[in-house]
């Protein structure tokens, strides 16, 4: 069984325990608590929001979405990308069968 590595990461004010697989997975499991940690501070300072937990939701929130919209970019460029090749395909076809 490949060796794990224990790390904790703080967010929002709380320690968690994680194992990782390696230093790759380490580095980005740290990114993503500085830039929760980052986003956090943010809307408590621009929002009148008391609770944590509405915070960490708000947080997660803008996560996903950003993940959605990337989701929803890619597929919009590839419908695009077949669209040019369907035509590259048919201004090929035309010019063989000439």
């Amino acid at each position: 069984m490949a060796e794990t590595l224990k790390i904790k990461v703080t967010v929002a004010g709380r320690v968690y325990p994680l194992r990782v697989k390696n230093a790759n997975e380490e580095q980005g499991m740290r990114k993503a608590a500085t830039k929760i940690n980052e986003l956090v501070s943010n809307f408590e300072k621009n929002y009148a929001v008391s609770d944590k937990q509405d915070v960490l939701a708000m947080c997660a929130l803008q996560f996903a979405s950003l993940i959605e919209i990337k989701a929803i970019n890619k597929e919009e460029d590839m419908t695009e990308a077949i669209e040019k090749i369907n035509k590259l395909n048919v201004l090929i076809d035309e010019h063989l069968n000439k």
